[in-house]
């Protein structure tokens, strides 16, 4: 199965929260700010359609639709 860029993006995402969530409790609650980073940045992109992430994942490569 070829994971497609949305599916790249979510498992991102996630790593990115419980990651930051993860060092925020347990190094400097600092840490915490990145997670509200990238929920915003969810939300933002649900807005508007536009995501960094999704840039960068389609200029390495990454198909942006399963073939069948």
């Amino acid at each position: 199965m070829t994971r497609t860029v949305n599916d790249w993006l979510r498992g991102i995402a996630g790593t990115f929260v419980l990651l930051s969530l993860a060092l925020g409790w347990f190094v400097h609650p600092g840490f915490f700010l990145f997670t509200a980073f990238v929920g915003a940045n969810l939300l933002q992109s649900a807005f508007t359609g536009t995501c960094p992430m999704k840039w960068l994942l389609v200029r390495l490569g990454v198909p942006q639709e399963a073939k069948a």
